[in-house]
This record gives C-alpha cells, structure tokens and sequence, in this order.
C-alpha cells in the first residue's frame, strides 16, 4: 500500500480513486442549432432529493464543456453492461458506432440505456479543472439490467447477486 505524503501527484490520485467503482453514464445536450453532443462519465452523482438533482463533472478542457455553454437542458443515460461501445464512442474513441437516440423532453438520451433522466440546468460550480454541472431531474424512465461500471482505468460488468465472485 503507498502512502500518501502531503504533496498528491495527479497520476497517484487518479491511480487512488480509480480503486473506486463507478457506473458509467452519458450525458447529452442539444445547442440551439440543433447540434446532439455527448461525453461519457464516470464523475455523476445525486446531490438532493428534493428538490431532485444530480451532478455532472466536466473537465474544462474539453468540447462538452464548451458546448454546455448556453445549454439550459441536458440528459443523462445510464448505460448497461452490454454497452461499452456506446461508451467508447462518447469518450472519443471511433468505433463507426452511429449512435441511436430517444428523444424527452427535447433532449436526447442513449437509445437501450439502464435508466434515463433529463435535467434543466440548476447551476455551475468551478472546482479545479473541472466545472459541476448540476441539474434538476425533469423526467426519468429506468429498467431492469446490470450496470457498466468503471473500475481502475477499464470498464466492468457486476457480478450477479448470488453468484460466486
């Protein structure tokens, strides 16, 4: 086990908490010309219950971050085990994946996706290098499955309950 001195190096740190399991969702916006954006995250939580809201982390160097701009509506799809190459495809690796979309509330979400929620922008927070992007769920839809999840640097699937690991 490494211990940790009083200065973090970034890599030790993503190493670190990349000890931490995550479910993997997309996140989806719109621009006012129409444009569908996504990116694929691991940095998503829920932060109230009422009202209900949920956080998005979006490094500031990226596109989405850019284009999140003037957005006022987002979406969220939580992806299921079978959908790495829909996560691949969000994070910018080609994979000639042509993304299918179902559409509420006027914003797009992953088409086959364990849950979807759309949110209305609530508000923007700047923490390091990254900006929370925290919205208000409109509207949600989920299903039965098993979740991909995100688990020292490679996607995963969780074994069923029950099962031996």
């Amino acid at each position: 086990m490494t211990v940790a001195t009083s200065t973090v190096e970034p890599r030790e740190f993503r190493t670190a908490l990349g000890r931490f399991a995550s479910g993997v969702i997309v996140m989806t916006a719109t621009s006012p010309q129409g444009d569908v954006r996504g990116m694929t995250a691991s940095s998503f939580l829920s932060v109230s219950l009422d009202p209900p809201l949920v956080l998005v982390s979006v490094d500031r160097r990226t596109r989405m971050h850019d284009f999140l701009g003037p957005i006022d509506h987002y979406g969220v799809s939580v992806l299921t085990h079978d959908q790495q190459d829909v996560a691949g495809h969000f994070a910018g690796r080609s994979s000639g994946l042509e993304p299918r979309f179902v559409w509420r509330d006027g914003v797009p979400l992953v088409d086959g996706a364990l849950a979807h929620l759309t949110c209305r922008m609530h508000d923007r927070h700047t923490a390091g290098d990254h900006t929370l992007f925290i919205g208000e769920v409109r509207t949600i839809e989920y299903g039965e499955g098993a979740p991909l999840i995100f688990f020292s640097g490679a996607f995963d699937r969780l074994t069923p309950k029950g099962a031996l690991a």
